[in-house]
C-alpha cells in the first residue's frame, strides 16, 4: 500500500527494528529467536523496542505486512498493466526470481503458519488473507483469458506456486524453476486455447 502525504515516516529505530526482524525470521524461524536478540541486532534499547511494538507478535505481524507489501508491489504492476497471459507469466517469472535469489527460505507466509496453526491467531490470520488475495488476483486474470475456468486454473497456478517455493530451498533451484514455468507457460495455454464453436444445424 503506498504511503501517503499525511502518513508519519516510520522512525529509523522502527525501521531498523523490523529488517532486522525480517531477516532474521526468514532466515531461522519466528518462535526460536527472541526479542532480546532483535534488540541487540538493531542496536536499540528495550524501551525503543515496546516504544513501536507492544509485543513479539506485532513484530511478526509488522514483517508480515512488510512481506505482503513487497509481494504486492512485485505482483500488481504485471496485474495491472500488462495482458492476462502475459501477466501470469511475468507473476510466475517473479516468483522464479525469488527462488533462485541468495538464501532463499521458502515463502515467508507458509513458514509462518507452520508456526502458528491456531486458525484464530492473528499471525495466521494475516497469512490467509495474504494466500487471499494472491488467488483473487490470479483469479481475475485467469478470468480475462476464460472464465469458464478461472477458479480451477488459479488454484492450480497457487499449487504450483507453493510447490515451487517449498522445493526450491531443499533441491536445485534452476531445476525447480524450470519447471514451475513450464507448469505456468502449460497452464496458460490451455486455458488460453477455446475450442472452436460447432456449427448449428
Amino acid at each position: 500500500m503506498a504511503r501517503t502525504e499525511t502518513e508519519p515516516r516510520p522512525s529509523e529505530a522502527r525501521l531498523r527494528l523490523l529488517g532486522t526482524a525480517s531477516r532474521i525470521y526468514y532466515a531461522e524461524g519466528i518462535h526460536s529467536v527472541p526479542v532480546d536478540r532483535i534488540i541487540a541486532e538493531a542496536k536499540v534499547t528495550r524501551a525503543t523496542f515496546y516504544r513501536h511494538f507492544p509485543g513479539k507478535e506485532d513484530l511478526v505481524l509488522a514483517y508480515l505486512q512488510a512481506a505482503d507489501q513487497a509481494i504486492r508491489a512485485q505482483v500488481q504492476p504485471a496485474a495491472d498493466d500488462l495482458p492476462p497471459s502475459d501477466a501470469v507469466r511475468a507473476i510466475a517469472a517473479s516468483i522464479a526470481e525469488g527462488i533462485r535469489s541468495p538464501g532463499f527460505r521458502g515463502c515467508a507466509f507458509l513458514n509462518a503458519v507452520a508456526e502458528y496453526p491456531d486458525p484464530a491467531h492473528p499471525v495466521h490470520q494475516a497469512v490467509l488473507t495474504h494466500r487471499q488475495w494472491f488467488l483473487d488476483t490470479v483469479r481475475e486474470l485467469m478470468t480475462r483469458i476464460d472464465e469458464h475456468k478461472a477458479e480451477p486454473a488459479a488454484q492450480h497456478f497457487v499449487m504450483l506456486r507453493d510447490g515451487a517455493m517449498a522445493a526450491g530451498c531443499l533441491f536445485d533451484p534452476d531445476r525447480i524453476v524450470d519447471t514451475f514455468l513450464r507448469g505456468v507457460d502449460g497452464l496458460v495455454e490451455i486455458h488460453g486455447t477455446r475450442p472452436a464453436r460447432t456449427p448449428s444445424a
